[in-house]
């Protein structure tokens, strides 16, 4: 049987009382590939990406198709220095997940979370959940109520032409 989402998230949603919905879908690495496979836009799809902010794991959770501004996390979070973690870094925070599909919840791994604006203003969020072949769905308000997330911009700024063709940017790294 392929990997799919691991226990402990679907327990910890159920525990918290937040419906979400499971969409199973070819495997997929990259954040674009799973909204290839799900057959959706890429500012759809909300995608992990692990920070070190000052030495400390952020979870940022981004669109698809953007890439991370560092020098905005610097200034957003008051730290000196922020990088894209390497897996060797985080992925012993995430031990039930598959590497490069790391979920957005640090209440859950115990790392603080921050979202970027534009995904605050989707009614649904929807991302992986540890599984390469098996995304989740669920209310950005639900999601806020869980999680708590710092909410402001994280983005480089994405050109008109590929917002509005969905062309994949250069991925941001760590974790997509």
């Amino acid at each position: 049987m392929s990997p799919m989402i691991p226990k402990a998230i679907q327990s910890y949603l159920r525990r918290h009382r937040v419906p979400f919905e499971r969409y199973a879908h070819a495997r997929a690495v990259s954040a674009m590939e799973l909204a290839d496979a799900l057959n959706v836009p890429g500012w759809r799809v909300a995608k992990s990406v692990i920070v070190l902010a000052d030495r400390q794991p952020w979870i940022v959770v981004v669109p698809a198709m953007t890439t991370v501004d560092l020098r905005q996390i610097r200034h957003t979070l008051g730290v000196r220095t922020a990088r894209l973690a390497a897996e060797s870094e985080f992925v012993d925070h995430f031990p039930d997940c598959e590497t490069g599909a790391e979920p957005p919840f640090g209440e859950l791994y115990g790392l603080p979370v921050a979202i970027d604006e534009s995904l605050s203003v989707n009614e649904r969020l929807l991302f992986r959940a540890g599984s390469h072949e098996e995304a989740l769905e669920m209310r950005f308000q639900d999601f806020a109520r869980l999680e708590w997330p710092l909410v402001a911009t994280f983005i480089q700024p994405v050109s008109r032409e590929k917002e509005e063709y969905g062309t994949p940017m250069e991925d941001s790294g760590a974790s997509a």
